[in-house]
């Protein structure tokens, strides 16, 4: 049976509708919606079984854990052990975007969010439908790409894969995304940060790399 869709505004999302689709993810179910990049699958990180089953949908390797979009950004200090005061100012600056931070998970926490250093990736999402999905159900979401492994993410309801639409429960169609570039993943385990992705923000724009100097003419 075909996913059920819902279109929304991108700008102004139905509360109902969000709602509506908070309910699904709580049921262990999985629902497709946009981010300010590209469009991402949504599982309730505390569901075991939701999460193993966006992981079997997806055949995703089991070293890619999912990172997740947080209801807002006082749930990151509910998941990780300790929160460096340089990544609470990156937070200050660059939430809600597409920044997500690497930080020591709390205990408990499913593997599949985990990375094998027992790292847990957070962020807080600008677009309207991803941030208002995750207030709608209190808590985190993950926000893994809408694409199964090794094929092109999308930034347009039209362009995800048939098995995957027909993988999940609901599709929140909120018209096409900026696209580009995914948020970019930084390791705040140390300091200065790791790298871990390049991506919509780059470490120049987030004052963690001296602007290049110009040759004087």
């Amino acid at each position: 049976m075909p996913a059920t869709v819902i279109h929304l505004d991108p700008r102004h999302p139905d509360p109902a509708a969000l709602a509506r689709a908070a309910g699904v993810l709580a049921g262990g179910g999985l629902i497709v919606y946009p981010t300010e990049t590209l469009y991402g699958i949504a599982a309730d990180y505390r569901s075991a079984a939701a999460l193993e089953r966006l992981a079997a949908l997806k055949g995703r390797q089991a070293n890619k854990p999912f990172p997740l979009i947080l209801a807002h950004a006082a749930e990151a200090e509910a998941l990780a052990v300790a929160i460096p005061p340089q990544a609470h100012d990156l937070m200050d600056r660059f939430w809600p975007g597409p920044l997500t931070l690497v930080l020591s998970a709390r205990p408990g926490l499913h593997p599949l969010l985990l990375s094998d250093q027992g790292g847990v990736g957070v962020r807080v999402s600008s677009h309207p439908v991803a941030a208002g999905l995750a207030r709608a159900l209190s808590r985190a979401v993950t926000a893994t790409s809408a694409n199964l492994a090794g094929r092109p993410a999308a930034s347009r309801v039209e362009d995800l894969a048939s098995a995957l639409v027909a993988g999940v429960d609901l599709v929140l169609d909120a018209g096409p995304t900026p696209g580009g570039p995914p948020s970019t993943v930084l390791d705040c385990r140390g300091w200065p940060p790791r790298l871990l992705r390049a991506g919509a923000l780059s470490l120049q724009a987030l004052g963690l790399e001296p602007p290049t100097s110009r040759p004087e003419c």
